[in-house]
């Protein structure tokens, strides 16, 4: 079975949603970068507080990031063949496009200091040249990039250079102006410190957390599986999605106990650091493997998805919307310009909050959809991909 041009497959859609959901749970908890909860009075609220937060964490953190940047990937391997149906070479047009999602990514940072649209519009480019790699260039290439290896290069150099310090938190010095702003600021003091400050914010903890290794890797395993069909039900994909799921858990539990057993064992700060970037990168990433497998095995048992599984497609079909203005809304909530509640607040409220932006957010989308074939910037983007300069030709 392969899909048609014009087809959309529901499973990556219903995927892409719960992965939004995912995402928009955590960065409440995280108050959108203004870290720290108030401590409940109440013994129930207290347990409430620490079992949402200890659970989304540990399910999700690293995760649903993760599941996002695997569908990208597939994204550009099911433009690019639409692309060369029409006898297009859709390339340069993806490069543009990337240029168009930077563009997208600079009014996101203007409202939250932890956007994800700049990287993606640079680590995108890797996809320009690997549309005509062999489909084992593409998973060597990935598998390399996934293992992390500038962080083990940091930690075999700490090992042998004890004197040498890297922390690897050049972040962290942009990180504490951005916070008082937040928690201080009035809007306008917020969107000049973003302009700046904040994407240094941003984009120095995001290379320093090794997501400019991993990022490109999960768009190449994008589009490997986009190119093997194995978002489509078939019993190859089934197969295969069997065997994903009984190697990433085998490897997710070792990956765990080194994650949780190691670090504390590391007196050398460059390796501890860069331990801590490497190993959890590839944990998250087997974890991320079950997640997805098991999501896939359930949609493709059931035929074509359960009910639970279908109702989430709206909010997928419109991520670039859901995910930019969800990040509008929570700042809103917790920034001192807007209701200023980072501080009141904890951890099972903000899971409730981010509950309620989500069901905004979805019934928004199933009304938007139900007039419209895109969401609002999702129509924008495609329209600015595909303009013509000169009409005539």
């Amino acid at each position: 079975m392969t899909v048609s041009k014009n087809e959309r497959l529901g499973s990556v859609d219903a995927l892409r949603g719960f992965a939004l959901l995912a995402i928009v749970l955590l960065h409440n908890l995280e108050h959108y970068n203004l870290f720290g909860a108030p401590h409940a009075t109440n013994g129930l609220l207290q347990w409430l507080d620490t079992a949402s937060y200890d659970s989304i964490f540990f399910m999700l953190a690293g995760k649903a990031y993760a599941t996002f940047s695997l569908l990208f990937g597939f994204s550009f391997f099911i433009q690019l063949r639409n692309a060369r149906a029409r006898g297009c070479d859709f390339r340069a047009r993806f490069a543009w496009r990337m240029f168009l999602l930077f563009c997208f990514s600079q009014f996101h940072a203007l409202f939250y200091n932890g956007d994800i649209l700049l990287l993606y519009s640079v680590c995108g480019l890797i996809l320009i040249p690997a549309a005509s790699w062999k489909d084992r260039t593409v998973l060597i290439v990935a598998s390399v990039l996934m293992l992390q290896p500038y962080a083990w290069a940091k930690v075999f150099y700490g090992l042998t250079h004890p004197d040498y310090v890297d922390a690897n938190n050049a972040f962290a010095q942009f990180a504490i102006k951005a916070e008082q702003i937040g928690r201080t600021g009035n809007i306008w003091q917020m969107l000049a410190d973003n302009i700046w400050n904040g994407q240094l914010y941003s984009n120095f903890w995001q290379v320093e957390a090794g997501r400019l290794f991993q990022t490109p890797a999960l768009f190449l395993y994008g589009m490997w599986l986009g190119r093997k069909q194995m978002f489509v039900k078939s019993a190859v994909s089934v197969t295969f999605w069997k065997k994903v799921l009984a190697v990433s858990f085998i490897a997710a539990i070792p990956l765990y106990f080194l994650c949780r057993m190691v670090p504390p064992h590391l007196e050398n700060v460059t390796v501890l650091a860069y331990y801590c970037i490497a190993v959890p990168m590839v944990y998250n990433f087997a974890f991320m493997c079950v997640l997805v497998s098991l999501f896939l095995l359930v949609w493709f048992y059931s035929g074509d998805g359960y009910k639970w599984q279908k109702f989430i497609m709206p909010y997928g079909r419109m991520s670039l919307t859901n995910y930019i203005f969800q990040s509008i809304f929570g700042v809103i909530i917790y920034y001192h310009f807007g209701l200023g509640l980072y501080d009141k607040i904890g951890n099972f409220g903000s899971v409730l909050v981010g509950i309620g932006i989500f069901i905004t957010q979805w019934l928004f989308s199933k009304w938007w959809l139900e007039r419209h074939k895109q969401g609002p910037l999702e129509y924008l983007w495609k329209k600015g991909t595909w303009i013509q300069i000169n009409k005539s030709r």
